[in-house]
């Protein structure tokens, strides 16, 4: 079977959509997702989107690799780094060097935009997946140690079904014991929203920030958003549909580090889930953390299982 390795066209979205649905089917998107997350992502270069198509010019393959143009928080454009958000070949056409061809054009990319490390996929704000599934992908993950890759880590995705959720008494004692040290627990108000994007940006992770704004601008009911704050400054946070608008998302969740030992992720976990569950919701999930990580073992107390284990991967030029 013959083929051609090129850049992206104008026109190829609804074939590189199709393609990807067969050939990621855990992980299909549409139309609209594309759209928004690579066409519309900021730092999306067509020099760095990479398809390979057959003799009647169907998309069979395709590899998207980004440098940062834009900085994603104040003047940070990680000029060491790069990423390739996701790589396929459609199952009919593997096994003949296509998704290497591709890889040396994507790698090609961001060499000659001066980055050193190429990440799989661990990029914000529009990463599909925050590693390769070596379960769900077994040839994807081999293919890119092949292709020199490293693993760095592996975060994992957690649900939870909320149907038989309810607040433990402890949890509801320990609030008590929190509120007479002066701790308070409410939905969010406007007035918290300069501190609350803040704090997510300056002490845990820039793209926390941007969902929670997005997430607003996109029509974020206020009151799908929990703070903990005590003597008016904000301590703590969680929140659910910021991500893309999907309710069931949970996150982005943290507790400012001079607070953590005192049980207020505890009280907003769960506060959260009983929000969510009031609303009618059945399940709740979230895509990374870091399973023997304080907060994944506090996932774990709370109920929720490991669905999925991701490995973040790196090339080194």
């Amino acid at each position: 079977m013959s083929y051609i390795v090129r850049t992206y066209q104008g026109g190829d979205e609804k074939g590189i959509v199709a393609a990807w649905q067969e050939s990621l089917p855990y992980d299909p998107i549409n139309l609209e997702l594309f759209r928004s997350k690579v066409l519309l992502d900021p730092n999306f270069d067509p020099e760095g989107a990479i398809v390979a198509v057959n003799d009647n010019n169907q998309v069979i393959g395709f590899t998207l690799a980004l440098v940062r143009r834009l900085p994603m928080y104040k003047d940070d454009l990680e000029l060491e780094n790069g990423w390739i958000t996701v790589f396929f070949v459609q199952p009919n056409y593997r096994k003949q060097g296509i998704g290497s061809k591709m890889f040396e054009k994507a790698k090609e990319f961001v060499y000659k935009k001066g980055r050193k490390y190429i990440f799989f996929s661990s990029y914000a704000p529009n990463y599909f997946l925050p590693g390769i599934d070596e379960k769900t992908y077994p040839e994807g993950y081999n293919f890119l140690l092949k292709q020199g890759f490293v693993k760095l880590y592996s975060p994992v995705a957690m649900d939870r079904s909320l149907l038989d959720f309810t607040i433990p008494e402890e949890v509801k004692q320990l609030r008590e014991r929190r509120g007479k040290e002066g701790f308070r627990f409410l939905l969010a108000e406007d007035r918290h929203l300069f501190e609350l994007i803040e704090l997510a940006n300056t002490v845990f992770n820039p793209d926390w920030g941007r969902a929670i704004r997005e997430g607003i601008l996109r029509g974020l009911p206020m009151e799908q958003i929990l703070v903990a704050e005590k003597d008016n400054k904000i301590v703590g946070f969680c929140l659910y549909g910021a991500y893309e608008g999907i309710r069931e998302r949970f996150g982005p969740f943290g507790v400012d580090p001079s607070m953590q030992g005192l049980g207020l992720g505890k009280i907003l976990l769960n506060q959260c889930l009983f929000e969510m569950r009031c609303k009618g919701l059945h399940n709740v999930w979230f895509l990374w953390t870091g399973e023997e990580s304080t907060a994944g073992h506090l996932y774990k107390k709370t109920g929720f299982k490991v669905t999925r284990k991701f490995h973040v991967m790196r090339f080194s030029f």
